[in-house]
């Protein structure tokens, strides 16, 4: 982002959100990384809004032919499973 131009963006926060980003020591940076952050774990088909378009829904009806979802058996989140690929681990041994 060095170099590049930038501008505000403002938001609406109640009194005690306030009162928990004053303590913070720099908290642009925080809001700047916090955002990134969320951007970065939205779902990548619906863009984080939750709802899909009938043309994204068409796709997604193809995809889950060869697709599942399904709950990890370690630490139960959801995660899709592609019936034509072998299972990874993703989980360190503890």
């Amino acid at each position: 982002m060095a170099g590049s131009k930038q501008a505000i963006v403002t938001f609406k926060a109640d009194e005690s959100l306030m009162e928990i980003l004053r303590s913070l020591p720099n908290r642009s940076e925080f809001i700047r990384s916090a955002v990134l952050a969320a951007l970065d774990s939205a779902c990548p088909v619906c863009q984080g809004t939750g709802i899909l378009s009938p043309a994204q829904k068409r796709h997604w009806d193809a995809f889950v032919v060869d697709h599942t979802v399904a709950e990890c058996g370690e630490c139960h989140e959801r995660h899709v499973v592609c019936s034509h690929t072998a299972k990874r681990k993703v989980h360190k041994r503890r």
